[in-house]
């Protein structure tokens, strides 16, 4: 497998969901020394600024959402002493309950991957060009924060 086919399947932003078992061992099969994986999955709530939300729908810059991702797991390769960081992100619409993003980062130790986690995570949200849009019963609201 070549460099940018690895790195494409290590950030992705896509439609479908995905299977968090899989990608966890996409990261976990990157080297036998990670000996701890942290994992931030987020997911499509049923409320949000005290309204109800029936549904929720990400836009994203096609082009710039990659690069920005791709940018947030190479920080965190060189800035943290992590072996592997997965960043995946969906788009469209999604229903209550079902996954949105998830980060996997694989280090030799677990207080790495939490500290690394958290950066992207944290990152992601601050940088990367994905909207969110929330069905709710007075109609669509863009949601312009990042907690």
């Amino acid at each position: 497998m070549s460099t940018v086919d690895t790195e494409a399947s290590l950030v992705r932003v896509q439609r479908e969901d995905f299977s968090i078992d899989e990608e966890i061992n996409r990261v976990r099969n990157r080297s036998t020394r990670i000996g701890g994986i942290a994992t931030f999955l987020g997911t499509a709530r049923d409320r949000s600024n005290d309204r109800d939300v029936s549904r929720i729908t990400f836009d994203y810059y096609e082009g710039m959402a990659q690069k920005k991702l791709r940018e947030i797991r190479e920080r965190a390769l060189q800035d943290f002493d992590v072996i592997e960081v997965l960043i995946l992100h969906r788009y469209g619409e999604i229903d209550i309950g079902e996954n949105i993003v998830l980060i996997v980062v694989g280090a030799m130790h677990r207080a790495d991957a939490f500290k690394a986690c958290r950066w992207c995570i944290d990152e992601l949200k601050q940088i990367t060009p994905i909207w969110k849009r929330e069905q709710t019963p007075d109609g669509e609201v863009w949601v312009e924060q990042h907690p």
